[in-house]
């Protein structure tokens, strides 16, 4: 509260039964605009625009308990001088003070500029882009997609270069925070200890958006997102925790509320307890549909297991044969019917998958005997199954498979039975490295290419992101890497590039 003036201190007390509260004039002792601003989930006529006031980010925001009125307006230029739209919003302190403006009323495939008024206080100024309209006509798509930025392990250079770089659009694939301090040579701290209540998460959150450079990227572009096992806990899947933990629900329940606070998401997505409504898809003209998924919440809990834990583990293949259980699914039979659903009845030319994992089989142990990681699609062999053979069969145009979780850079064709050398490739997939979480040994993945032999490239040696540029005839694929995630001002670089071409998947080096 040292952060908000004393005279609105004192409205707070001389206040305190009424309810609700709401200070259309607040004045600042601290700017409150902390934690940037971002816009995603773009429709044709409109976007969402986010913001938090918190002008004491890493202890819980540092302001009282009421709500603050807060102004918005978007623009056609970057001055904020054409206004197309304006409006006010509340502040609730129930949802630490975050923003989210589902903006309507606007023209398809341009770009508009916004910000936030507070008092007297002015946020930085954002850029967004709406979506073509339904069905439209559309030269060119090139978004980005990235994820896994632990923070203590790197800074976001490859956030400033994304920021710069000629995009539509930014995907993010899961592990936006992580909740727990590992790996080694780290070059910053986590703000506490690992959280489990819902200020603890809030602060985590904070201390990941109070970042320069991640705050460029959410300014630069529109973003889609969806989440991973660190948002929460590692590993963890439906109700289960990967050490057990009998009050989890509670602890996701607060995860989930702190991600919502913190995304540039609707207001359909607001949690209901432990439950969010994330999954859905998003259209950008005739050219490409997101199936942007949602892989944690309604999964199957994991085979085979580490004694007294959850989780993930590596398991042989002929000692664990619960992993092959036809009915086990990652996806959740609901999400499942609706992916394919959206599959059969895309108009798109493209369409893309959007998840969190490595989706192509992946074969850990050298040699005759095989091992599988229990965690990604290979602990779900039979959901991954039914995914593509309902490519197979139902043939949506294009099928693009992208993904993270991994650390490493891998692009694989997408069999129904990689088993089977003369299996059809059905779709294409491009698997992303890290923002800045480290990654396996190179030699560790060259060891086991000969055993994959669908995987067309995979190299962990470089953190950073893909871009992905679309038109009617082909899809590039750029990864970008840059040289060290250890240096602020690290360059960038494409370490390789590939080719889908229109109505034949699988990709060839570009």
């Amino acid at each position: 509260m040292r952060h908000f003036s004393r005279r609105n201190f004192l409205l707070a007390a001389s206040s305190a039964l009424a309810a609700p509260r709401l200070w259309a004039r607040p004045v600042f002792a601290v700017h409150p605009f902390t934690l940037g601003v971002a816009s995603g989930a773009p429709l044709p006529d409109g976007v969402v625009l986010w913001t938090r006031l918190a002008p004491d980010p890493l202890n819980g925001g540092g302001l009282p308990p009421a709500a603050i009125e807060v102004r918005w307006e978007i623009a056609r230029d970057e001055g904020c001088r054409d206004i197309v739209r304006r409006g006010k919003a509340r502040a609730e302190p129930q949802h630490a003070h975050s923003v989210h403006v589902e903006v309507d009323g606007l023209a398809p495939a341009r770009w508009y500029w916004y910000r936030f008024m507070a008092g007297d206080a002015v946020s930085a100024t954002g850029r967004t882009r709406t979506a073509p309209a339904a069905g439209a006509a559309v030269d060119r798509l090139r978004f980005a997609f990235a994820s896994c930025q632990q923070y203590e392990q790197g800074f976001y250079a490859a956030h400033r270069h994304m920021a710069a770089e000629d995009l539509d659009l930014v995907v993010f694939l899961g592990d936006y925070i992580y909740e727990s301090s590992w790996g080694s040579r780290h070059v910053r701290k986590h703000e506490g200890p690992e959280p489990y209540t819902l200020e603890q998460y809030r602060n985590r959150y904070a201390r990941y958006k109070s970042d320069a450079d991640l705050q460029r990227s959410h300014a630069a572009f529109p973003w889609l997102v969806t989440w991973d096992d660190h948002e929460v806990d590692n590993d963890y899947a439906n109700d289960r925790s990967e050490d057990l933990d009998p009050d989890f629900l509670v602890r996701r329940a607060a995860a989930y509320r702190a991600y919502w606070e913190h995304m540039p998401l609707r207001r359909g997505a607001l949690p209901n307890g432990p439950h969010m409504q994330l999954y859905g898809r998003h259209d950008f003209g005739g050219l490409a549909r997101f199936h942007v998924l949602d892989g944690r919440q309604y999964r199957d809990h994991q085979v085979c297991p580490r004694l007294g834990r959850g989780g993930s583990n590596v398991v042989d293949d002929l000692k664990c044969p619960s992993r092959l259980e036809p009915q086990r699914t990652l996806l959740g039979l609901d999400q499942e019917y609706w992916l394919h659903a959206g599959l059969s009845t895309s108009r798109a030319r493209w369409n893309i998958v959007a998840q969190q994992l490595l989706m192509a089989q992946t074969d850990r142990k050298p040699g005759p005997e095989r091992q599988f990681w229990s965690d990604g699609w290979d602990g779900y062999p039979a959901a991954r199954a039914r995914l593509l053979q309902a490519v197979a069969e139902r043939r949506p145009a294009n099928p693009l498979v992208i993904g993270g979780d991994v650390h490493f850079s891998c692009v694989a064709d997408l069999k129904v039975d990689f088993d089977d050398p003369k299996s059809p490739v059905v779709a294409t997939e491009f698997c992303g490295t890290s923002i800045t979480s480290q990654g396996p040994l190179q030699s560790r993945l060259d060891a086991l290419r000969p055993d994959n032999p669908h995987v067309r490239f995979a190299n962990s040696e470089r953190r950073g992101y893909a871009v992905l540029e679309l038109t009617e005839k082909r899809c590039l694929a750029q990864l970008r890497a840059i040289d060290s995630e250890k240096a602020v001002d690290s360059p960038i670089a494409t370490l390789a590039a590939f080719v889908v071409e229109d109505g034949r998947p699988g990709a060839e080096t570009a």
